[in-house]
């Protein structure tokens, strides 16, 4: 997709926007499956069934996919995602590339071994190698851009409101 389609393809969607702001907000949903006795959850992620378990640094085998590694995946997709879609958008030519997320954890605060240690990342790093030739100052448009259009960057560093409810089946 070229600079032209992408703004043909979206022009539609932001006047629609534009005139009708409720019509933008969109509820995403994730649903999983918590089947059998396994310490597992079954995750539908549209496209395959990821069963997601244990990490290996809290008793995991290391065979289901760690839903932290499935956070930072999240984050990776994403944010090549926007980050092309931006640069599509400037005009700027990304012949390819990679996208490393890395994020620091203290197992310490999940297993309950150490009351001051966090439970969750403690620090995320997000970073691109390009094969692009664009000059500095349009990388760093690119990089400014990307953060700010990157909704689960921006998810991740400005939390939304949150809301958890429990409920047991009876039968």
């Amino acid at each position: 997709m070229d600079t032209e389609e992408l703004r043909a393809t979206q022009a539609p969607l932001k006047d629609k926007y534009r005139d009708d702001p409720e019509s933008a907000l969109v509820t995403l949903h994730a649903d999983a499956r918590l089947d059998g006795l396994g310490i597992s959850c079954k995750v539908e992620t549209g496209r395959a069934l990821v069963e997601a378990g244990l990490h290996p640094a809290t008793g995991g085998d290391g065979t289901l996919a760690c839903s932290g590694d499935m956070l930072l995946e999240a984050l990776v997709a994403c944010a090549g995602v926007t980050l092309r879609a931006v640069a599509t958008s400037l005009g700027l030519q990304v012949r390819g590339g990679s996208v490393r997320a890395e994020g620091d954890l203290d197992f310490r605060g999940t297993l309950a071994v150490a009351k001051d240690a966090p439970v969750g990342f403690r620090a995320i790093r997000l970073s691109f190698a390009l094969d692009t030739d664009a000059s500095q100052e349009q990388l760093a448009t690119l990089k400014k851009l990307t953060e700010r259009y990157c909704v689960v960057f921006q998810s991740l560093r400005h939390p939304p409101e949150f809301a958890v409810e429990l409920s047991a089946a009876q039968g």
